[in-house]
């Protein structure tokens, strides 16, 4: 067996902030010297510089990506007796918002190939309570938003990008994430490709009244000061989080293609093995942008969960994404689905499994990971 040469992790983001600490540390500072924490320049700097990045008119930070969610579905008025539907191979936040305002998930089973949800599924999944379709940018990748709109617009049903995992990325169109429905959803967890020094998240849309309602909404729904028409929550995006994304956010596209070389590489790495036929590589829909927040591999059979532990004990990063899928979660148990429901969720997340691909990976790194992948396939 070949011999792990370097230690890889999942994530490196003392590699990422090396070079621009001195600014970031500069930028926290001049915060501190304003004592401007919510709210101020630096949110709304941020709201107006990622939105025009998004190609949308109105940015509204908030405290999260599951925030994010949240905030948008209240602006739509879901609650009690609406239906959302999703796919149930997402992470947890994607359908757990929606129950927690005490609407139904109506899930809908995944694409094969791109993890995302099966935009030829959803019609039949329509019924009249039907409140939003919320499709997920699944790793990185754009849902096939153009199907998804059409059947959304002939319904009259308002479409929620989660793009948590896609900031970014692109459609055939060259349009981004974020854009491509009413409201789109982003995450700034610290482990994104634009991460947070904790957490944050953000809400895109060209609609100016639905804009300036969740930006109200994010400050429990008040204004003017001490008025509340309707009910909002503390969604507050803190300002040292905005300041650190501003300067982070001019390196997002640098970082990105750095990304896609390392899925280049990868690529080339596993060719050179011969390891076609053991292992499923992500597969980019034609003419897409995909950023590769994760580079999901598939292994068919019973070979993941071994391989998992085969990495980490070689020392190498990796993780599933995500073991067990919303409607097998005991939370959802309710709703009746079990084993057998979604069967292309419940078999990605049986033989899916993420390897790094942070942008600071070095050759030697990229190689040592398919080598110890190689090394078990093979035994």
């Amino acid at each position: 067996m070949t011999a792990t040469r370097v230690t890889v992790p999942m994530l490196d983001l003392a590699a990422q902030y090396a070079p621009l600490m001195d600014e970031i540390r500069a930028k926290v500072n001049e915060v501190f010297e304003t004592t401007r924490f919510i709210g101020g320049p630096e949110v709304i700097g941020l709201e107006t510089e990622l939105a025009a990045y998004v190609g949308a008119a109105h940015g509204v930070g908030v405290s999260s990506g599951t925030d994010a969610l949240l905030v948008a579905m209240m602006a739509l008025d879901i609650g009690v007796g609406d239906e959302v539907i999703t796919t149930p191979y997402t992470f947890f936040a994607t359908a757990g918002c929606i129950a927690r305002l005490g609407a139904t998930c109506r899930f809908v089973d995944i694409d094969p190939q791109t993890y995302n949800i099966d935009a030829a599924r959803i019609e039949a999944a329509i019924t009249e309570r039907t409140k939003a379709i919320l499709p997920v940018h699944l790793f990185g990748q754009c849902a096939e938003m153009d199907a998804i709109n059409e059947v959304a617009g002939r319904r009259g049903i308002p479409v929620i990008e989660d793009a948590a995992q896609a900031i970014g990325a692109r459609d055939a169109n060259g349009r981004m994430a974020g854009s491509l429905g009413l409201i789109g959803c982003f995450s700034f967890y610290p482990s994104k490709n634009l991460g947070a020094p904790g957490d944050g998240g953000f809400i895109t849309t060209s609609d100016a009244d639905l804009g300036h309602r969740m930006a109200i909404m994010r400050n429990h729904g008040m204004e003017p000061a001490y008025h509340h028409e309707f009910l909002g929550g503390n969604f507050r995006l803190d300002a040292i989080h905005a300041a650190v994304l501003r300067i982070k956010l001019r390196h997002l596209d640098t970082w990105a293609e750095a990304r896609r070389s390392n899925a280049a590489d990868y690529r080339r790495l596993f060719a050179a093995k011969g390891l076609g036929d053991l292992v499923e590589l992500p597969f980019e829909r034609p003419d897409v942008h995909h950023i590769y927040n994760q580079f999901v591999i598939r292994v068919p059979g019973e070979k993941r969960d071994g391989l998992r532990d085969h990495l980490r004990a070689q020392q190498i990063g990796c993780d599933v994404y995500y073991p067990k899928p919303a409607h097998l979660q005991p939370c959802f148990a309710h709703l009746g689905q079990g084993a057998g429901a979604f069967p292309e969720s419940e078999r990605a997340s049986r033989e899916t499994i993420a390897i790094p691909i942070f942008g600071e990976l070095a050759a030697e790194q990229k190689e040592t990971v398919v080598d110890v992948i190689a090394d078990f396939l093979r035994a």
